[in-house]
Order: structure tokens, then C-alpha cells, then sequence
């Protein structure tokens, strides 16, 4: 009877060990998994800010070139923003499913891999 025991207390002593070493191992994939993402969100959001800061400056001069062009400086800054308040309908309408799939696929890949 005291080998039936030992042998129990054996079994439930690699069952604890092998239950730590899977939480240790999926913490360490949950972190390796989120410092990826993380990572690779870094230098995307470093090209999306210099490319927004392009895009402001682009849209400034724009908008006072045709203010010239048209006369009057803020006839440019409507111009500007009614092809901006257009652009936006098109996406709301057209292709918010399509940048969701995207931004979603991608977060799945990197997830997975």
C-alpha cells in the first residue's frame, strides 16, 4: 500500500511540474507573440507619421496654390476639404469592409506565426 502512495505522490508531483512548465511555456509564446506585434507596429507607425506630415504640407500647399488659382486663399482650404469629405463617404461606403479584412488578416498572421 505505501508503493500504491508513493507512486500517487509521484504521479501528482510530475503532474504539478508539467502543469508549471506549460503555463511558463504559454506565457513565454504570449510575450514572444505580443513583443512581435509590438515591434512590428513601431517602425508602421513611424512611416504613417511622416507620411501623415507629408500629406499636411502637401494639402497646405495645395490648398493655397488653388486659393491663387481661384482667387481668394480660402476657396483653396474648401476645395481641399470637400475632396476630403468626398474621399471619406467613398471609404465609409465602399471599402470599410475591405480595410477591416485587411487590418484583420493581418493581425491574425502575425498572431499565428
Amino acid at each position: 500500500m505505501d508503493d500504491h502512495a508513493r507512486l500517487l505522490e509521484l504521479l501528482l508531483e510530475k503532474a504539478t511540474d508539467y502543469g508549471k512548465t506549460s503555463l511558463e511555456l504559454v506565457k513565454l509564446k504570449t510575450l514572444d507573440k505580443t513583443t512581435e506585434i509590438v515591434s512590428s507596429l513601431i517602425p508602421i507607425s513611424i512611416v504613417i507619421l511622416l507620411t501623415i506630415s507629408f500629406l499636411l504640407f502637401l494639402n497646405l500647399g495645395l490648398a493655397f496654390w488653388l486659393g491663387e488659382v481661384l482667387g481668394k486663399s480660402y476657396y483653396g482650404f474648401f476645395v481641399v476639404a470637400a475632396f476630403y469629405i468626398l474621399a471619406a463617404i467613398i471609404i465609409h461606403f465602399f471599402l470599410s469592409k475591405w480595410i477591416k479584412k485587411l487590418v484583420g488578416n493581418y493581425f491574425i498572421k502575425h498572431m499565428l506565426k
